[in-house]
């Protein structure tokens, strides 16, 4: 494979600056570009300098369109406003894009569908390795327990995540309900309080804390008499997040236009 040309967006946040981390450390792939705010006091600042790697020859910029000639496929763990805007650009100048945005509706999934109709994308809420393997885990454990327990997602991040529950929380759900012909939008529960009654085992459970500087836990119970089963995922570090997506971009270098998930990617679909 030939080299990659990889452009960050939203370098200077704490996501942005474990991906340039992982770019810069990836074999294959080399740093083409780092794109920041508008109007932000970093712009003009060196990509390496900025997370004490010593200088990588790429400047932080803040127009998309001036470096279109220096990368190939964008990196994007941004917002959903700003994923969706870089998703425009990247389909009018022909670059690839790999996107772990959290917290896009439905509407807003379906403007990348439309936008991945001219350029390959890959989309996941969670691009770990390892809650990935965790999805294809829930799928066999609800075919063979899904119908006999009651089933709660448990997940727990850092008070500056601001969407709950978590996109990769409400994914976990998908997949169970998908397994089990279920519609989660029907059968999710996302609180209780009160004299609720008797819990029915059709609906799936969400709790979500926020504390600290917990970088992500989820855990799937699954509960019947006189046993349960608990399938849990921790991330220790936003670099297993930044490595998924090294992963993932290598991955698409050679894909067609299309939007493509993780489980893709990992060959489990």
């Amino acid at each position: 494979m030939t080299e990659l040309r990889v452009a960050i967006a939203g370098a200077s946040g704490r996501m942005g600056r474990t991906l340039i981390e992982a770019v810069l450390a990836a074999p294959q792939l080399v740093l083409g570009a780092a794109i920041e705010r508008s109007g932000s006091s970093l712009v003009g600042v060196d990509a390496g300098e900025l997370i004490g790697a010593g200088r990588a020859g790429v400047a932080l910029s803040d127009d998309i369109t001036a470096v279109a000639n220096d990368f190939d496929l964008l990196i994007d763990f941004t917002s959903p406003e700003s994923t969706l805007a870089f998703a425009k650009h990247c389909g009018e100048l022909n670059k690839s894009m790999v996107i772990g945005t959290t917290g896009l509706t439905l509407e807003q999934q379906a403007q990348l569908a439309d936008y991945a109709a001219t350029v390959p994308m890959v989309f996941a809420p969670n691009m770990s390795v390892g809650v990935n393997l965790m999805m294809k885990l829930l799928e066999l454990t609800a075919q063979v327990m899904g119908e006999q327990c009651d089933i709660e997602i448990q997940e727990t991040h850092h008070r500056f995540k601001k969407d709950a529950p978590s996109g990769t929380a409400v994914k976990l759900g998908e997949v169970i309900a998908n397994t089990l012909g279920r519609d989660l939008k029907q059968c999710a529960v996302y609180g209780r309080e009160g004299m609720g009654g008797e819990r029915d085992r059709q609906t799936i459970g969400f709790a979500t804390t926020r504390a600290g500087d917990v970088v992500g836990d989820h855990t799937v119970l699954f509960a019947d008499i006189g046993e349960r089963l608990e399938i849990t995922h921790k991330a220790s570090s936003r670099m297993t997040f930044a490595n998924g997506a090294v992963r993932a971009a290598q991955w698409l270098a050679d894909k067609p236009a299309g939007l493509y998930d993780m489980q893709q990617v990992l060959g489990f679909k």
